[in-house]
């Protein structure tokens, strides 16, 4: 095996693409590794430390005490047999890249070491030093990109969590303030109407309904206001505000016309997006979330002006002005 490993050693002393230096422990069947410390000297693209250790428990135990860039597993069935071991270190958490060495055919034995968790086979007899590098090193590589995958992917989770979680919490906010406004708004009705003796409770909105908006539906306010806003909200967040200004500024003047109140279109607002940030389920939130609360900016703003503008209406009402010559009567 020693032979074949050593003929093909490269004239270069480095190689683009292979590590510098890496330490790797063999575990073989039984002693004599001393072949494959000649072949990795010859080939000098990379500076290999080589450790050895014989037999399965010995492999374990240095595995357990040391930290290696790479172990190779000499396959010798009914001595030392790979499979298992790879096998049982990957059941038990080893990260480390696996390159099985043996002496059958890779076509026999390939597949069988990939389900078992190893990185490659190679057969000894059909492979150089300069292939055996390539592998480990590709194999160390591998191992390196699937480790900051999964360190990604977590982050990643993380930052969604703590997005809804964020979203939730400004939620909560936004209930908070309707439960405010309403505070105000029912101890003015009360002080009106104390000689009357009506109650505050027969306001439209109530702190008990704004407890739990999310399972409520939106209150007192047509089907189809709350279902133009639903369709606002999705396209605002796509888009923005930039092509929805004759949209918004529709809405307003709706929900003015049905004599919705600012509470109300807040309520009917945290209502709609509770029902877009759960549809989510793991995707950012913070984008709807800000989108979203520019939308319900605007249009309060645009209520509000519609509000005004019909004060100022009721307060000066348009007059049939006389005609020249006439004299109002």
């Amino acid at each position: 095996m020693g032979a074949v490993l050593n003929e093909v050693a490269v004239k270069s002393p480095a190689a683009g693409g292979l590590p510098l230096r890496m330490r790797v422990l063999h575990i073989a069947a039984a002693p004599g590794a001393a072949w494959l410390s000649e072949a990795f000297a010859a080939d000098r693209a990379s500076d290999v430390a080589l450790d050895e250790a014989v037999g399965a428990a010995a492999g374990i135990a240095r595995l357990r005490e040391d930290r290696y860039d790479a172990v190779l597993v000499g396959h010798q069935p009914g001595v030392l047999d790979a499979l298992e071991l790879v096998e049982g270190l990957r059941t038990g958490g080893a990260e480390e890249p696996f390159v099985v060495l043996g002496a059958d055919d890779e076509a026999e034995l390939a597949a069988l070491c990939y389900e078992a968790g190893a990185d490659a086979y190679l057969r000894v007899e059909t492979t150089t030093t300069r292939a055996l590098l390539w592998v480990v090193a590709r194999s160390i590589e591998w191992r390196r990109l699937v480790r900051e995958n999964r360190r990604l992917h977590e982050a990643e989770r993380k930052r969604l969590r703590t997005e809804h979680s964020e979203a939730e919490r400004l939620l909560d906010q936004q209930r908070a303030l309707i439960r405010d406004l309403e505070s105000l708004r029912s101890s003015g009705l009360a002080d009106e109407t104390a000689e009357d003796g009506l109650a505050s409770e027969a306001l439209p909105i109530t702190e008990q309904a704004c407890e739990n908006c999310s399972s409520a539906a939106p209150p007192n306010l047509p089907v189809s206001l709350a279902a133009n806003y639903r369709e606002l909200l999705r396209a605002y967040v796509i888009m923005g505000s930039g092509n929805l200004a004759h949209e918004i500024n529709a809405l307003a003047e709706s929900l003015a016309s049905a004599g919705v109140s600012a509470p109300e279109a807040i309520q009917m607002h945290v209502y709609v997006l509770e029902e877009l940030v759960r549809g989510l389920g793991s995707r950012s939130a913070r984008h709807v979330m800000s989108r979203a609360d520019l939308l319900v900016l605007e249009v309060i703003v645009h209520l509000a002006e519609g509000y005004r503008r019909r004060l100022d209406e009721f307060q000066r009402p348009l007059r049939q002005q006389t005609l020249p010559g006439f004299t109002e009567t």
